[in-house]
């Protein structure tokens, strides 16, 4: 059974009992206190201290990640800092010296790990207006992130999710099924079968070379940039892992695959991305195939996590519009039967 199909079992307020209890866990400076910003997959605390202090605690969803997939997360963010590849925020080790730190509850009991993070200072680029400078950024980074990965000597044994078909589609897949998620009929249901079959068929031809797959972001939206007086940041490697390098692309119109001015996006996107890295016509070919991916990825994270306030607000008009995003996908190959 996949663990990470399970629901929060905690709520906001027991973990923000969590968070008290374990703030000693750090030298911190006195009077230090937890002010929740965010329910999602982890749960993620401002905290702010006397002086000006501030400093980002992620709470580690249960059973998501064991401690050995987080230190090689912690392993490649540390790499792409120390290479001057990208800016990525730095984070305090505990009192026992470790960065990696099992939450204490109220009863003494060690659960949940937890990882404090340096405060980065500037602001996401805004998800209206014109994107495409946000994303040509988003294109770079990705290129240069992916040279990386490419080159680097990963630390053994090298433990992440993975993001490929079986990982979205089969039996133990991260997010559950697709077919569980809310607004699933039987007629949106036969579309998106016989979108997975088509996905599954040319992700078999497209492979998973060295030179198309390996150490990805996952998770590379607008929303994990910082920017501040022309200095970008980038935030939230908790899905970082092994898939598709066009798929990076895929997650970075998460939510938003069907708005109008996406194909600028991708252009802009495409741009900044081979100023770093070339694309072969094939890369470019799939990338609208992992789009597909990706959605059928969300709309399972929706179904398996609706608990979450997040996929609450998705969840009434997301299957009925990725089944038409999936029409409009299987239309362009001249695809209008069953296959």
């Amino acid at each position: 059974m996949n663990t990470t199909k399970q629901s929060f079992t905690k709520s906001p307020l027991s973990v923000e009992r969590l968070v008290e209890s374990s703030l000693c866990l750090w030298d911190l400076p006195q009077g230090a206190q937890a002010k929740l910003i965010n329910l999602s997959e982890n749960t993620t605390f401002l905290i702010e201290a006397a002086g000006g202090f501030k400093a980002i605690l992620r709470v580690h969803r249960e059973n998501y990640h064991s401690r050995r997939a987080i230190e090689c997360e912690l392993a490649w963010i540390d790499a792409l800092a120390n290479g001057k590849v990208i800016i990525t925020p730095p984070y305090y080790l505990g009192k026992d010296g470790h960065a990696i730190q099992d939450g204490i509850n109220t009863g003494g009991e060690k659960t949940q790990f937890m990882v404090l993070f340096h405060f980065l200072e500037g602001c996401a680029p805004k998800e209206d207006g014109d994107l495409r400078k946000g994303f040509a950024a988003l294109g770079e980074i990705a290129a240069k992130c992916h040279l990386h990965a490419a080159t680097w000597e990963k630390p053994a044994p090298f433990c992440r999710l993975v993001w490929d078909v079986e990982n979205v589609f089969g039996p133990d897949a991260t997010w559950g099924d697709w077919r569980d998620a809310p607004g699933v009929t039987q007629d949106i249901k036969l579309v998106l079968e016989r979108v997975e079959r088509r996905i599954r068929k040319r992700l078999e031809i497209y492979g998973k070379s060295k030179e198309r797959y390996d150490l990805i972001h996952a998770d590379m939206r607008l929303a994990n940039l910082l920017i501040d007086n022309n200095t970008i940041r980038v935030i939230d490697f908790d899905d970082c892992g092994y898939g598709w390098f066009m798929y990076d692309f895929a997650a970075a119109i998460s939510f938003i695959e069907d708005d109008p001015h996406i194909p600028a996006c991708k252009a802009a996107w495409l741009q900044g991305y081979q100023k770093h890295r070339i694309l072969s016509a094939q890369d470019i070919e799939e990338i609208d195939t992992l789009v597909m991916l990706r959605r059928m990825a969300l709309l399972a994270w929706i179904g398996s996590h609706m608990d979450a306030t997040e996929p609450q607000a998705l969840a009434p008009h997301f299957a009925k519009n990725t089944a038409l995003l999936a029409q409009t996908w299987l239309s362009k190959q001249g695809i209008t039967h069953q296959s």
